[in-house]
């Protein structure tokens, strides 16, 4: 490793005091998310993450300290995901060293709200985690990306609508015939 490796700074609103719903190893971090989210806790949320954490979203919006993330998401699960859950599907883990892993989940949305308050069909997406072990085999998250599932397509095109307004577009190049 290099001397940009993120090392953890002196940890503010995070208690390494063995708490029953510390992350004990990367694939609790899925787990406790789900719970937090699922509870409407942004704060408890929030906390998983280090000081410093970088969260993108599923429509790039990029949050770069834990603050941003907890008032993000408790926008959000005030609002268009109140009545929402997210249920854990594959989690893969993967160890980069003994103190940094990344951590895949699969997760299933339900009950998201459109803007007129109606409910929307459930959404998957993949969310990643990099996470590191900071104290007494307990982790955190550095980094977080969503990505939005979307089946039988390859990758998003840019276009123009009718009024002039950019939009990407789900499309698949493969040809269906073979």
């Amino acid at each position: 490793m290099n001397d940009k490796t993120h090392k953890p700074k002196q940890l503010t609103g995070f208690d390494v005091s063995n708490k029953l719903d510390d992350p004990k190893g990367p694939e609790e971090i899925a787990k406790l998310f789900a719970k937090y989210w699922n509870a409407r806790d942004a704060k408890k949320l929030a906390d998983l993450f280090a000081d410093d954490a970088d969260f993108v979203n599923v429509v790039g919006l990029w949050w770069h300290n834990k603050t941003d993330i907890q008032k993000a998401h408790h926008y959000g699960l005030t609002t268009f995901f109140k009545q929402s859950t997210i249920k854990i599907g594959r989690v893969k883990v993967r160890y980069l060293t003994n103190a940094i892993a990344t951590v895949h989940v699969r997760w299933t949305l339900e009950g998201q709200l459109d803007k007129d308050g109606q409910t929307l069909e459930p959404r998957r997406t993949v969310m990643m985690f990099v996470v590191q072990n900071i104290s007494q085999d307990i982790w955190q998250v550095v980094a977080a990306q969503n990505t939005d599932i979307i089946p039988g397509m390859e990758t998003l095109v840019a276009t123009k609508s009718d009024d002039g307004k950019s939009a990407l577009k789900a499309t698949d190049y493969r040809d269906n015939a073979s």
